[in-house]
């Protein structure tokens, strides 16, 4: 269930009490597509952490990306750009950005390489 929703004996949270009020994270950049990893030390703290924060190291013990981590643990996607941003700050988590422009491979590249699979 949700967070943010009631729970059985009436207790409900709101999104922003999560994050203390704020709506952006501290790590602007941090795009959907993201990748998330969780670090040895960040494994290490599960227990010290809030029960979201605990939930999205548990989580990123694969990679997961912004928007899965939202999914999953059950939190808006604002919640948990800034839960993702905070615990990257702390080092609980790695956060693995997409390939800018001149990084990825050019067109012609991705073209040669789905015409030799559609040949095989």
């Amino acid at each position: 269930m949700a967070p943010w929703r009631g729970r059985p004996h009436g207790f409900v949270v709101r999104p922003y009490i999560l994050t203390g009020g704020r709506t952006e994270p501290s790590h602007r950049e941090l795009a959907l597509e993201t990748l998330v990893s969780a670090t040895t030390s960040g494994i290490e703290a599960i227990r010290m952490l809030e029960h979201e924060e605990a939930a999205i190291v548990r989580l990123c013990e694969t990679y997961q990306s912004v928007a899965e981590i939202a999914a999953h643990v059950g939190i808006p996607l604002g919640v948990a750009r800034v839960l993702v941003s905070d615990l990257a700050s702390a080092g609980h988590v790695r956060l693995h950005r997409p390939p800018t422009t001149s990084e990825r491979p050019d067109g012609q590249l991705l073209r040669r390489v789905l015409h030799g699979l559609r040949s095989a």
